[in-house]
């Protein structure tokens, strides 16, 4: 048995875990939604559905680069798959921004603020 082989097959399974992930979040988040009317009458429903889409989105996408990074550096590592994976990983980090961006309304390296923060202050004249 070869290395190389091996570590083809890791990655191509990393990538699988990948796909799954997504398909089954998105599933998952499909049913929430759905069946949320039952559980809560009046609730809202397309934004925590598009939230939870998004983190099986982005959880998916870990993965794949993951896998990715271990078929390219660890079984090809040529300046040109080097260059493609630099590519793909430049990506796909742009979609996860984007994502994150839509999921929480705010940059992942910016810190949430507090609700307290956001409320005017009580007493305070509106």
């Amino acid at each position: 048995m070869n290395i190389s082989w091996l570590l083809e097959r890791v990655g191509t399974a990393i990538d699988v875990v990948g796909v799954c992930v997504i398909v089954i979040g998105v599933l998952l988040a499909t049913w929430i939604a759905v069946t949320a009317p039952r559980r809560s009458p009046g609730a809202p429903i397309y934004e925590p559905y598009r939230r939870n889409v998004g983190r099986s989105i982005l959880l998916g996408l870990e993965f794949l680069v993951a896998g990715d990074i271990i078929k390219t550096v660890a079984v090809t590592p040529t300046f040109t798959s080097v260059g493609v994976l630099a590519i793909i990983v430049v990506i796909r980090t742009f979609l996860s921004w984007s994502l994150q961006l839509e999921i929480d309304g705010r940059w992942p390296w910016q810190r949430s603020v507090p609700d307290t923060a956001r409320a005017p202050a009580a007493g305070s004249a509106t």
